[in-house]
Parts: structure tokens; C-alpha cells; sequence
């Protein structure tokens, strides 16, 4: 997976951190392909085993109202396809109601139980913080995903009396290494990964979101275009594509122990 730290200096050198395991969480289905499916892509090529969890049924998406009745089923069957097209398959969801998503305690305790399940390397998130200068990536729900996972990471994830019914139930604390946060505002990116290879791929797992996205022209042309900029951002050559992240460490070298 091709690289580059941004100004701010990104934490993450994948010459020297190995990654074999990653989490992702997103709202709805068709986040994660739109917001890292070309990371995911590079990922699962390389041999990592990647989750994710979906949040929300998303209920409350699509422009038919006839499909109101099924969309919950059409959504999810929307997001397997997606996901296997970038290598994943296995998906958890939290089954929360679209647009009513919090980060409550019960959706903490969640996100603490399957990160303590799958014990990865990275946990892949949307953002906490709103984007305004294109708010359309900061969906309210997007901003509670953000906030319940770094809730969850720190310290509840890590602390062995918090949510002491998980550690009862054999799930012991955890201490994460990194994460990496998605589709929060520009001037956070710190990492920046070249997707060039795996445009089609990203591409060809939001086609399949037809019940969100019937103008595939459009949002070909938008995302193609996001891509590019990215990857200038990113400081790579001219005609490269990449997705940008802004990179946390959790636990490394220089963390010291405590809550």
C-alpha cells in the first residue's frame, strides 16, 4: 500500500507497522465504500483480514417509496455485494434506526464488545468532526459513528472495569493501536493512500448501492474527481487517485499507561 504523510505528519509509516487486522465502522451501508473501499481494496489484496460494522439498517434511505417495506433487507443485500467486491465478508451491524443514531452508552458498549472480539491492529472510523465545507460528509449520524468509536477506544476499550459485564463474559480490555478516522474535514487528513489500482474496484462496490445512487454518471464523475484531488493533496504524481485519512495513535512507543 503506497503512502504519504501529509504536513501534518501522520504516525503511520507501513514500512515499519505491520497491520494484519482492521475494524471499520460506518453509519449506514455505502459509507465505507465511498469513504475507504480503495485502502479496503489494498488491504484485503495484501492478505488483511477486514471487518465491518454497519451501524444503522438504513431505514431511512432510498428515493422509492415503495421500497419503503424492504428496504432494510435491499440495503444490507446492497452492502454484502459491496463489501465482497473489496474482499470482505464479514459484516456486523448494530441494527440502530437510521437518523436516530447516537453515541449513547448502550452504542459504546457495542463498539468495546466486537473491537475486544476481533482484537485488530487498526480500527477504521468516520470522523467525530464536522466538514463544512462539504456537509454532506458530516450526516449527523456520521458524526455520532465518529464519537461513539473514539469513546469506545479510549478508555473504555482499554479499561478492564468499564462495562465489567464484557469482561465478565470472557471479552478482556484491549489496547488499541491505531485509528483511522474518514470523511472529516480536510484539514485533518495526515495520511494519505494511493487507491490508483483499485479505482475500479471502489468504483464497481458503489455501483451497487443502486438504491442510494441512480445517477452512476454523476457520482462516477464526482468521485473519480475527489480521488484525483486527494491524491494532489496527498503530494503524489499527476493522474494518481487516493483516499485520505486522519490517523490516531491510540497505544504506541510513547503512550503512557493510565485512565
Amino acid at each position: 500500500m503506497n503512502t504519504v504523510a501529509a504536513q501534518a505528519q501522520s504516525p503511520f509509516d507501513p514500512d515499519r507497522h505491520r497491520i494484519e487486522r482492521v475494524l471499520c465502522f460506518a453509519a449506514h451501508p455505502d459509507d465505507i465504500d465511498f469513504g475507504a473501499a480503495g485502502a479496503i481494496a489494498a488491504w484485503t489484496a495484501a492478505g488483511v483480514q477486514v471487518s465491518y460494522c454497519i451501524m444503522t439498517d438504513g431505514d431511512a434511505g432510498g428515493f422509492d417509496p415503495g421500497q419503503r417495506d424492504e428496504i432494510v433487507r435491499l440495503r444490507n443485500e446492497e452492502q454484502r455485494r459491496a463489501a465482497a467486491l473489496v474482499g470482505v465478508t464479514d459484516i456486523h451491524y448494530l441494527h440502530e434506526r437510521d437518523g436516530y443514531l447516537e453515541p449513547s452508552h448502550g452504542v459504546i458498549r457495542d463498539v468495546v464488545r466486537l473491537i475486544r472480539q476481533l482484537r485488530p491492529d487498526v480500527v477504521l472510523s468516520m470522523h467525530p468532526e464536522r466538514d463544512w465545507s462539504r456537509l454532506q460528509k458530516s450526516h449527523p449520524d456520521h458524526l455520532a459513528v465518529g464519537e461513539a468509536v473514539t469513546r469506545a477506544v479510549y478508555p473504555a476499550l482499554e479499561n478492564p472495569f468499564a462495562y465489567p459485564e464484557l469482561a465478565a463474559a470472557g471479552l478482556e480490555a484491549y489496547k488499541l493501536p491505531w485509528l483511522w478516522l474518514f470523511a472529516g474535514p480536510a484539514e485533518r487528513d495526515n495520511h494519505f493512500v494511493d487507491v490508483t489500482e483499485h479505482v475500479e474496484g471502489k468504483l464497481a462496490a458503489i455501483h451497487v448501492h443502486v438504491s442510494q445512487h441512480p445517477d452512476i454518471e454523476a457520482m462516477d464523475r464526482t468521485v473519480r474527481g475527489l480521488m484525483h484531488w486527494t491524491a494532489e493533496r496527498g503530494g503524489f504524481p499527476a493522474g494518481r487517485s487516493a483516499e485520505a485519512f486522519h490517523v490516531v495513535t491510540v497505544n504506541g512507543p510513547g503512550t503512557i499507561a493510565g485512565f
